[in-house]
């Protein structure tokens, strides 16, 4: 039975992120318990702890006596992240190739290579989701704990702003496997300085990538995900 809800929260959770990003939620208007759990064929009880597991994670705001809204991402918010991503993503790549990949990163190497050879054999959604647990996997490689702990709530935390390209960009979510592939090649022969450097220009081109959609794509509130701020983020 716990197992059971466990689904349905967990299947809530990621039902309302597709919402938000497919703009089906007016970010104008509090979010409708009731209607959300309709549209999604799901109980309440699994959509208002998913809601809350949201709001904790910075995806929803909760107003006093107004109700709950899609949060506004600002501008700022893009640019900060980026400036963090690229302190301890680096560090951590760097630690990687300094202490040897581990089994379950290298394990990305054939997964990586298949869908630059194939890539119709993936779609845009599964090949999102494997770089992003690539990312992850890199942070368990670094063997440090701390930043771990740093990097997960982080990027849950701004998993809408990050997950643009699935959504809206699919031609840069291809553009990603080779540059993943080659972060993983240059940490597997143990060179901290090209992992670190491949890793920042990897990062540096994933948020121009998210600066162009923020502008072009969101910042037009027609999605109620982000606001655009004054000039461009990083």
């Amino acid at each position: 039975m716990a197992t059971s809800f466990q689904f349905e929260r967990d299947r809530a959770y990621h039902d309302l992120v597709d919402l938000i990003m497919g703009g089906d939620l007016d970010p104008n208007e509090p979010l409708s318990e009731r209607k959300i759990a309709e549209s999604l064929g799901i109980g309440r009880t699994p959509v208002r702890e998913a809601m809350r597991d949201l709001a904790r994670d910075g995806v929803l705001d909760v107003l006093p006596a107004r109700g709950t809204y899609v949060h506004r991402l600002s501008a700022e918010d893009v640019r900060e992240i980026y400036e963090v991503r690229h302190g301890i993503e680096g560090l951590a790549a760097s630690l990687a190739a300094e202490r040897g990949a581990t089994q379950q990163l290298s394990a990305y190497g054939p997964i990586f290579r298949d869908i630059i050879e194939h890539p119709d054999a993936h779609d845009t959604v599964e090949t999102y989701e494997t770089g992003a647990q690539f990312h992850v996997e890199i942070f368990r490689a670094a063997r440090n704990r701390q930043l771990l702990n740093l990097y997960r709530p982080l990027r849950l935390r701004f998993q809408l702003a990050l997950a643009l390209p699935r959504y809206f960009d699919p031609s840069r979510v291809y553009e990603s496997v080779p540059e993943h592939l080659s972060i993983l090649e240059v940490i597997e022969a143990g060179d901290p300085q090209e992992a670190e450097r491949l890793m920042c220009e990897h990062l540096t081109r994933g948020a121009e990538a998210r600066s162009r959609l923020f502008n072009d794509v969101v910042g037009s509130d027609r999605h109620g995900v982000v606001v655009a701020g004054e000039g461009p983020q990083t």
